[in-house]
């Protein structure tokens, strides 16, 4: 009978997947048939102005003629999306005067939700360090439950350009250096921003930017060209991308970069024969701010008819704010210069998404203000805010124990630039929204802590930027007052993000000469760098002993850092990029291969590729930070030796919780392929997992080594995969491997 019931029960489950299937492609085909209808109805001005998006956050504010033509292009169908627009009321109102036009299509609302939207999470970067994909998934919802309850359809986000260089500014807004990591946080990012699914009220649309290779801009400069083999964008810049869409990213954009001579946004190559071509991209594709008229300026087009001819045929759906599309394209189309066949396929990518949103059958679904006063800045989106917030922390250091602090402690001095400082634990690319307002600042995090039973004591000792001793004597005399003393320096929001590239990353000002001061007081002291990109700071990194990155971490910053401080969590933050010790080792990366005459510690470093004044090791390294426990490693197992090219390899490791506290570690296990051709890196990340232990608890953890993980692309870009000898590396971070084991693959 138990059998009987089985089938019946298999057949009931096979008949309901059927019907759901049944069901996903006739959704499917109604809405390609909606689509083809409103496009059969459109004129050919009504089509150049659902590729129009134009910048309108002030447009319900005072008449001017900027919003008057704003408004009118609305009524007149001439626009497809706004962007910088946001409120339930507002978005409500002008989709109201988007039904007013003759086809009454809706507008879609876009918004740079980076890393939170009206409750504020730490910065991409930071959150990365965590190596947490359900906590970064969660930042991910949080933002889109409250975006889309102000009427946002539309994120641009997430950044997934793999970022090596930390002069760039915008190394903050990214998941760091590695392609695996990279891949993995573009997924859980995607993930957390739809949701469900598109239509879903609480879902946004992701947009996976910038569309390629952005993140390794020459020099670090902003804005500058790209120049690198193909196999290297394919290899290393690429695959984020592919696992945004693969995770249904619904849009993408382009960048403003140039690769190997073409502007990306003007990128055939990129666009329509990557995206479009082989990965099958069905979403549409929006250019970056102003970057269709940029063309101008990179000397590829003449003028901006020429530029908006390039973008449509490089695969450019949506031009963002330039109005090249407004202004040329129906002309171009009339002159014979573009098929009417790639303005109607980018139309047809945009009310596709419209429809699959919902809009078409109710304009207003997304603007409901009695959702958006019980969405925004609740009780439950700032908890999550900062326990995201504590896990993107990262023990760099910690060598005489002294932390966790106590809470106990009878005095303790707070002295730094940073120390009460509120709107940088924004970071860049957070959205404002006036007094109310104002990110929890360390000072506030350990007065909330420790109420009134601890003395606080606070000295500025100087500014962020200083360039002499401002404030050192009291800064002194505070610090010998107390029993411990904390400091907090670093950069300060604006000096990292967009347009906001550093020749020189050492912390600004006169911040170490006040950590040299204080050291020599003598006091136990524990140091808080804060920043959005790795820095440069020796006498800190080698003169004092307990460090922890805490990036710029959002609205509850200040909580999160005194929950970490005194031990209510226990820090598992990992580096997700390298720190260097001198801006001459840049750019650095973990993933580097060797050379014909590599350097061996304990060689002659004669006639080998060494610096003459500094090692090649990095200050820390990628992988790493540490906890206030410790973690032994131990038997490493592989079930077999040998493998065929599609077999898997099972890995299983033990990591016992040697130490005294409950904590996180985040288990890496990368590959060597020992020969190859072309070379392959010394060791790339192919797998992690993050595991909690209490004191004492053992856990067995077991990990799969496929043929994908072995695989990479050749000098002609086919996927390939070499036998030979291969390692496999567990470890706490890429300079702290602890256990090693060979195989072989064969034939």
């Amino acid at each position: 009978m138990q059998i009987i019931k089985l089938a019946k029960d298999f057949k009931i489950l096979t008949f309901s997947l059927l019907l759901i299937t049944i069901s996903a492609k006739a959704q499917k085909t109604t809405i390609e048939f909606k689509v083809d209808s409103v496009l059969n109805l459109m004129t050919l001005q009504e089509k150049v102005g659902q590729l129009n998006q134009l910048n309108a956050g002030d447009v319900t504010g005072p008449s001017d003629e900027k919003n008057r033509n704003i408004l009118e292009e609305i009524r007149s169908g001439k626009l497809g999306s706004l962007l910088n627009v946001r409120g339930a009321k507002i978005t409500n109102e002008l989709q109201q005067e988007a039904m007013k036009s003759r086809l009454k299509i809706p507008l879609i609302f876009g918004q740079d939700v980076i890393h939170g939207y009206r409750v504020i999470f730490p910065i991409p970067l930071a959150e990365a360090a965590s190596w947490d994909l359900d906590e970064i998934k969660l930042s991910a919802r949080v933002s889109a439950r409250e975006a889309s309850s102000s009427g946002i359809n539309w994120t641009f986000a997430p950044m997934v350009d793999i970022a090596r260089d930390p002069r760039w500014g915008r190394v903050m807004e990214g998941a760091g250096e590695d392609p695996y990591l990279g891949s993995a946080i573009a997924r859980a990012r995607v993930q957390g921003f739809q949701g469900t699914g598109l239509g879903d009220l609480n879902a946004v649309m992701a947009c996976a930017k910038h569309f390629a290779a952005y993140g390794a801009a020459i020099a670090g400069r902003d804005y500058n060209a790209v120049d690198m083999s193909k196999r290297q964008l394919w290899e290393v810049y690429l695959p984020p991308f592919k696992a945004a869409l693969d995770a249904g990213a619904a849009t993408f954009m382009n960048s403003f970069n140039s690769l190997n001579g073409t502007p990306a946004t003007g990128n055939s190559y990129l666009q329509r024969d990557i995206l479009k071509g082989a990965w099958g991209f069905k979403g549409f594709v929006v250019s970056d701010w102003d970057s269709i008229k940029e063309m101008v300026a990179h000397g590829y087009a003449k003028d901006l008819k020429e530029a908006a001819q390039m973008a449509i045929a490089a695969g450019n759906d949506m031009d963002m704010e330039s109005k090249a599309y407004d202004n040329n394209l129906a002309n171009l189309v009339k002159e014979g210069k573009v098929n009417i066949d790639q303005v109607n396929e980018a139309v047809k990518r945009i009310l596709t998404k419209k429809f699959e949103l919902g809009l078409f059958d109710n304009p207003y679904r997304f603007s409901d203000e009695k959702r958006e006063k019980l969405e925004l800045n609740s009780s439950a989106n700032k908890a999550s805010s900062r326990e995201v917030a504590k896990k993107s922390i990262v023990l760099l250091k910690n060598e005489t124990g002294i932390l966790p602090l106590s809470k106990s402690t009878k005095t303790i001095a707070l002295i730094g630039p940073l120390v009460k400082a509120n709107q940088d634990m924004r970071g860049f690319w957070a959205l404002s929204w006036g007094k109310d307002d104002i990110p929890v600042s360390l000072y506030e995090g350990v007065k909330n802590k420790l109420g009134n039973s601890t003395n606080i004591l606070y000295s500025k000792g100087c500014n962020t930027n200083d360039s002499i001793k401002r404030d050192f004597t009291e800064a002194i005399a505070t610090a010998m007052k107390a029993d411990v003393v904390v400091m907090a320096i670093g950069e300060t929001f604006d000096m990292s993000g967009e347009a906001k590239s550093k020749a020189d990353i050492h912390i600004p000002g006169m911040q170490e000469e006040l950590v040299k001061a204080i050291v020599k007081t003598g006091k136990p002291l524990v140091v808080l760098v804060m920043g959005g990109r790795p820095l440069v700071f020796n006498y800190t990194a080698t003169n004092v002993k307990s460090i922890l990155f805490t990036w710029f971490l959002g609205s509850q910053a200040g909580d999160a850092m005194a929950d970490v401080l005194f031990g209510d969590y226990n820090p598992a933050g990992k580096l997700p990029i390298t720190f260097p010790k001198s801006l001459g080792q840049i750019p650095i990366y973990y993933a580097q291969t060797n050379t014909g005459r590599p350097f061996e510690e304990g060689k002659s470093p004669n006639y080998r590729s060494v610096y003459l004044d500094i090692s090649n090791s990095p200050q820390y390294a990628f992988g790493h930070g540490l906890s206030y426990t410790t973690f032994k490693y131990s038997n490493l197992k592989l079930d077999k030796a040998e493998i065929a090219l599609n077999d898997t390899i099972k890995v299983s490791v033990e990591i016992t919780n040697s130490g005294k506290y409950s904590g996180e570690e985040v288990v890496q296990l990368y590959i060597k392929d020992k020969v190859a051709q072309p070379v392959r890196p010394i060791l790339e990340l192919k797998d992690f997992q993050k595991i909690k232990l209490k004191p004492g608890e053992t856990k067995k953890l077991i990990f799969y080594i496929e043929k994908e993980k072995l695989s990479f692309y050749n000098d002609d870009l086919k996927w390939i995969t070499q036998p030979g000898d291969f390692e496999v590396m567990i470890g706490s971070s890429s300079d702290d491997i602890r256990l090693k084991s060979d195989f072989v693959l064969k034939e």
